[in-house]
């Protein structure tokens, strides 16, 4: 397969170690593009819910996939979010291509781009870290829960539901959640004079623009790797939101070829 150039790519909440991780997906994706530059914009790894027994293959082809492309030239910034906070005890480290930061500012073409996770908008990571952490451990129950129940779904006739995407959407859109998160954002960054803000966080894929008497800015939200399978792209000229389909690859002949190679310090190509 030809590898589809592209400048800037922004992936986030992929939750590397969990059992809701598309990773095979997300291997497909990266072996499809050839990206100057990849933002990780937090929850990459879930340190939250890691556990050693579970550690896929691809979980761990994903980081070989990364390692690669760092080594071909790609700059990686590795952005911190709620559930690898650890890693904001070293948010100034860098190494080679490797940058780890907890936010980042871009100027492409003239135009400002303030890039960060956005859980610091989060009101139960702020006063209560220890109930939004009871919260991850039972999403990731409701993720095993959706994936029986789609088992059971397909073997039906039915296609796969997202019982944990709706339950989450309905809980959120109740309480105001994600319009609030995003109107934070976008407020925050028109004060600011940022022309783009981007966030990651809520795993709900948009770009929006806004305008208020202060001035406007472009939000974007780079979705997720868990529901949604989406990513932000940008060509040189302008942001466009990536969304994975089964279809644009031969799913099972490319993912037998993920899973049975072994890089040992190689280039992965799928194709």
């Amino acid at each position: 397969m030809k590898k589809r150039p592209v400048d800037i790519v922004v992936l986030s909440d992929i939750h590397l170690g969990t059992v809701g991780c598309h990773a095979l997906e997300l291997l497909q994706y990266l072996n499809s593009i050839d990206p100057k530059t990849i933002i990780l914009n937090g929850d990459f790894i879930d340190v939250w819910n890691f556990r050693k027994y579970y550690w896929p293959e691809s979980h761990m082809m994903v980081l070989r996939t990364l390692l690669t492309s760092m080594a071909n030239g790609t700059d990686i910034y590795y952005l911190t979010g709620n559930h690898d906070e650890v890693l904001r005890k070293v948010s100034s480290l860098q190494l080679g291509p490797l940058f780890i930061r907890d936010k980042l500012v871009l100027e492409l073409k003239g135009e400002k781009i303030w890039i960060f996770h956005g859980d610091i908008f989060d009101v139960s990571m702020k006063h209560s870290k220890w109930i939004a952490k009871i919260g991850g451990k039972g999403y990731d129950l409701l993720i095993m829960i959706n994936k029986l129940i789609n088992w059971f779904s397909i073997k039906m006739g039915r296609g796969k539901l997202s019982l944990s995407k709706r339950i989450k959407d309905s809980v959120k859109k109740a309480v105001q959640f994600i319009d609030n998160f995003e109107n934070t954002a976008i407020e925050l960054a028109i004060d600011q004079g940022y022309d783009y803000v981007i966030c990651g966080h809520i795993h709900q894929p948009k770009i929006r623009g806004f305008h208020n008497n202060k001035g406007s800015v472009i939000y974007m939200n780079s979705g997720d790797w868990v529901e949604n399978l989406t990513a932000l792209e940008y060509d040189g000229e302008e942001w466009t939101m990536y969304r994975y389909k089964e279809e644009d690859f031969n799913s099972e002949e490319r993912i037998e070829k993920i899973i049975k190679q072994r890089t040992n310090g190689s280039r992965v190509v799928i194709g």
